[in-house]
């Protein structure tokens, strides 16, 4: 028959780490196992006290603690009360000290905050592509920076790029003969930002663009009178918004989302 045990998990973070790795070794055995975390651990007066549990429950104790004081504090302690402790990071961390010869940070949680960062920005990227060239307006109220531009001012790869630095970008094209969505007149100015370009510039980058679908450059797509028109049509929509512009003629897509950054952060 198998008795059941009970292993209380401490961390000066959530616990996932010391969790997973006891959860590993455990594979290895028969035993049903309660688990119990105890995570954010800042004291001394936590660690008696989940010494206390453990020893009234005939339990283990594995642990991951960054801080030097608080991991050989739970290790002396856990000795004097003959509670077997698992110290998870603390022989981890003093062979990679003495390999690089360095400190470690300590500074707990570092691997969540990674994996929080990793998942903003996935997050982010997904954001970008679902609300791309005006897709679905409802994206507006939601996004952290609304591009607004006619079509071929990079409006895609700006997205994208943002995205990449955690920010969830919607984009909306503007033209004349479609009126923006209501909700772009609804945010606050300043999340919105205008994408200007020259109108030759504008020219020469349509005309390639036909040229690489295999069409004419004689389409209105191309037809500088109709970027005017268009051009002259962005500025109306800018001018209703109040939102500030950057001129796109000659940057590149990281020169421009530095400048919106820029923007933003001020």
């Amino acid at each position: 028959m198998h008795t059941k045990k009970k292993v209380f998990v401490l961390s000066d973070s959530v616990g996932e780490t010391a969790e997973l790795v006891i959860k590993a070794g455990l594979s290895q055995f028969t035993y049903s196992l309660e688990i119990q975390r105890i995570p954010y651990v800042e004291d001394k007066q936590t660690i008696d006290e989940a010494l206390n549990r453990a020893k009234d429950a005939n339990g283990i104790i594995g642990f991951t603690l960054v801080d030097p004081i608080l991991r050989d504090y739970l290790n002396e302690k856990a000795s004097e009360v003959n509670v077997e402790a698992i110290d998870i990071m603390g022989p981890m961390l003093q062979a990679m000290e003495r390999f690089f010869n360095k400190k470690p940070r300590q500074e707990p949680g570092l691997v969540h905050k990674l994996d929080e960062d990793y998942f903003r920005k996935v997050e982010a990227i997904e954001f970008a592509v679902k609300y791309d060239d005006g897709r679905d307006p409802r994206g507006i109220s939601r996004a952290d920076i609304i591009l607004i531009g006619v079509s071929r001012t990079s409006k895609t790869p700006l997205s994208q790029f943002l995205a990449h630095k955690r920010l969830k970008v919607a984009n909306i094209p503007i033209v004349p003969e479609v009126e923006p969505p209501e909700e772009l007149f609804m945010v606050d100015p300043k999340k919105c930002i205008g994408l200007r370009i020259e109108p030759t510039k504008l020219n020469d980058i349509r005309k390639e663009r036909l040229k690489a679908l295999g069409l004419g450059n004689q389409a209105t797509y191309a037809n500088i009178k109709r970027i005017h028109q268009e051009l002259d049509y962005f500025d109306k929509i800018v001018d209703r918004i109040g939102c500030r512009v950057v001129d796109v003629s000659n940057k590149a897509v990281e020169e421009t989302a530095n400048h919106i950054l820029g923007l933003i952060k001020e």
